[in-house]
């Protein structure tokens, strides 16, 4: 192999509690595990104000901050963070073979994928604003602070409908906001929706503007999109759940993905279609999208690429 090429027994590709938490029980197994952070180190937790739900915080956190303590744990036992996007991967050969945009060649014996998704968002000038100060693209995550208040979401499907039906019970009222003249969600869910007296549908109607000034969201403008009218509803939050998209492009015909191009793995394990390359965090699930979640699945994949190792 070329003198060029870097050998590494553990890399792990993006960061966020999946990768870091994956690279803190590597590198105490000794793997010596090398971190690429991605485009967005840390991950989205980075764009989430206050953490609140996470054991061991009980006072919470900052999103930036958790994982600053995620890092410099990760860094404690040995972990090599590098600053860079992996941009190609080869897994049809072992040890995998993976490109780095600092101009790295990287001959891999085990890779623990943790890229995460991405939110979609609407693409607001106003909505980037203020994201982060009442804009969330998680109720499960940040739900809680805004109890007894006003809030919207937008959204037709079935993460939408649930998400609304978790801000109902937390929430004095919840604008639900669909473009068209009926949900996208199951049936169950529609039902669940439309029976619970704090959803108030806006219906035929898209957000134009997230209304707001320097202390947070203060309400959202909608536009009816058959009258063309628009009109301004008083909330304090404001939800997108118009679906996740998984980090996933550089693995399209490397790893077997599924119909929503997340990373399939073995159920109640970390494990790709390729013996060897393990998946862990909101690349692979998109059903709890967790820190907690995220973060012990990315003890699993250390585990497993141990094992995988000592085999």
């Amino acid at each position: 192999m070329s003198e060029n090429v870097e050998q590494v027994r553990c890399l792990i590709i993006g960061s966020g509690p999946a990768g870091y938490t994956a690279a803190i029980y590597a590198a105490r197994a000794d793997l010596k595990p090398v971190i690429y952070q991605g485009m967005q180190p840390g991950g989205q937790l980075t764009i989430t104000t206050e953490v609140e739900n996470f054991p061991g915080y009980p006072k919470g956190i900052t999103g930036p901050e958790m994982m600053e303590e995620f890092k410099q744990q990760a860094e404690r036992f040995g972990t090599e963070i590098r600053f860079g996007v992996v941009t190609e991967v080869d897994f049809f050969t072992r040890p995998f073979i993976v490109k780095a945009d600092d101009g790295k060649t990287i001959a891999a014996e085990t890779v623990i994928i943790a890229t995460g998704a991405s939110a979609r968002w609407l693409g607001l000038e106003s909505e980037k604003k203020l994201m982060g100060m009442g804009v969330s693209g998680c109720a499960t995550c940040d739900g809680f602070f805004y109890r007894g208040q006003d809030v919207a979401i937008v959204g037709g499907g079935d993460t939408a409908a649930e998400e609304a039906t978790y801000l109902a019970k937390l929430c004095r009222k919840v604008y639900m906001i669909h473009r068209r003249d009926e949900l996208r969600a199951s049936k169950a869910m529609q039902h669940k929706v439309l029976n619970t007296s704090t959803i108030e549908m806006i219906w035929n109607s898209v957000p134009e503007e997230v209304l707001g000034d320097d202390s947070g969201v203060t309400g959202v403008r909608v536009r009816d999109v058959k009258t063309g009218t628009s009109r301004d509803l008083s909330v304090t939050g404001f939800f997108v759940a118009i679906g996740h998209k998984p980090n996933t492009e550089i693995f399209e015909g490397q790893l077997e993905l599924d119909d929503q191009h997340y990373v399939k793995t073995k159920p109640g394990t970390t494990q790709t279609n390729v013996p060897g390359v393990f998946a862990a965090g909101d690349v692979q699930d998109h059903h709890y999208r967790q820190a907690i979640t995220a973060a012990g699945t990315g003890c699993m994949a250390a585990i497993e690429a141990e094992r995988f190792l000592a085999n």
